[in-house]
C-alpha cells in the first residue's frame, strides 16, 4: 500500500526518506525525509528522529501519521538515551492509541507519558538526580489537518508559497523574554540565554505541553529540525534550498550542509514532510465528513 523506503547510514550522518501513498486517491498523501549529523565538533549524536505510519487507509482516517524529532540534553550518553526514550515511547503510545482520539488531546496526552519516561528513566539510571532531559516536537497529520506539540527548542516550521511560518515557540530564557518584549526579536536570536532551556522533558513528573493546529494545503512543507539547524541558517534560507532542491532527500542534505558550513557545533536534524494531496473535511456532531479532494 506503500511505497518502499530507503535509508542511508554513514559514520555522522543518517537518512531516511519514503513517500506513503494511500490505495484511495482521496486521502492525505505524504512525503518525507529525515536526516541527522553529529556536526563537525561532536562525535556523539544526541538527537534522535522517528515516525508512526499507518498501515492501511482505515489507519490513516482513525490515527494518521505522527513525526517526531527530540534533541537530547544533558552530554553524552545521557542526552542520547533520553532523546530516543522520548520518541521511541511517543511512536509506541500513538500505535495504541484508540482510533479516532482527537489529535490535540491525544499528543498532549502521549508527550505527557514521554516525559514520565524520560524522568522515571533518569531516576533509575541517574545515582538520584535528574539530569537526564531532552526537547521533542511532534507532528500528527490527519485528513487536512496538522497538529504540532512541542517541549524545549526544538521547532517546527511550515513552508508554503515561499514563505515560512514558525508554528512552535522557543522554550528558552531569551524566547521568554522576547515574548515578555524584553528583547527584540533580532536581540533573542543573537542572546547568550537563546539555548538555556526553560522547559524540558525528564526534569519534572509534569511538564507544560504546548500545541497548535494548522490547516494544511497540497504543496506544504513541514520541517521539523532542532536547534543545530535553526541556530545558524535562517527560515528563508532554508525555504530557498527546499525550493531548489530537486527532491526532499537533496533538500535535508543541503539544510545539513549548510548548518555545518556556518557553524557545525552541534548535532543537526531535519524532518521534512511534503503533503501531496490532502482530504478536506468538515465535522457534523463530532464525526468528520469529506468536502471535497484537493
Amino acid at each position: 500500500m506503500f511505497a518502499n523506503y530507503r535509508g542511508v547510514a554513514a559514520r555522522l550522518a543518517v537518512g531516511v526518506s519514503g513517500r506513503l501513498r494511500p490505495q484511495q486517491s482521496s486521502m492525505l498523501e505524504v512525503e518525507f525525509n529525515q536526516r541527522s549529523d553529529s556536526g563537525r565538533v561532536r562525535e556523539n549524536n544526541e538527537d534522535y528522529l522517528g515516525h508512526a505510519l499507518p498501515s492501511s487507509a482505515e489507519e490513516a482516517r482513525t490515527h494518521g501519521w505522527l513525526f517526531a524529532l527530540a534533541d537530547g540534553v544533558g552530554g553524552q550518553e545521557r542526552g542520547e538515551v533520553a532523546s530516543r526514550s522520548a520518541v521511541e515511547g511517543l511512536l509506541a503510545e500513538f500505535r495504541s492509541a484508540p482510533p479516532g482520539e482527537a489529535p490535540v488531546p491525544l499528543l498532549t496526552r502521549l508527550v505527557q507519558a514521554a516525559n514520565a519516561r524520560v524522568y522515571k528513566l533518569g531516576l533509575e539510571t541517574g545515582r538520584g538526580d535528574r539530569t537526564m532531559a531532552t526537547t521533542l516536537v511532534a507532528c500528527a497529520l490527519r485528513y487536512d489537518r496538522a497538529v504540532v506539540a512541542h517541549v524545549g527548542d526544538s521547532r517546527c516550521y511550515l513552508f508554503r508559497s515561499g514563505r515560512a511560518a514558525l508554528l512552535t515557540r522557543d522554550h528558552t530564557v531569551a524566547g521568554e523574554h522576547e515574548r515578555l518584549g524584553l528583547l527584540s526579536l533580532e536581540e533573542a536570536a543573537k542572546a547568550t540565554t537563546r539555548h538555556l532551556l526553560t522547559r524540558s522533558l525528564g526534569n519534572d513528573l509534569f511538564v507544560g505541553v504546548e500545541t497548535s493546529e494548522h490547516q494544511i494545503l497540497s504543496g506544504d512543507v513541514l520541517l521539523l529540525c532542532s536547534d543545530g539547524l535553526h541556530g545558524s541558517v535562517t527560515s528563508q534560507e532554508m525555504v530557498h534550498i527546499v525550493g531548489h532542491s530537486l527532491n526532499l532527500a537533496s533538500a535535508a542534505e543541503k539544510l545539513v550542509t549548510a548548518a555545518n558550513q556556518r557553524d557545525g557545533s552541534d548535532n543537526i536534524s531535519v524532518l521534512l514532510i511534503r503533503i501531496r494531496g490532502v482530504e478536506r473535511i468538515g465535522m457534523y456532531r463530532g464525526r468528520p465528513y469529506r468536502l471535497a479532494n484537493s
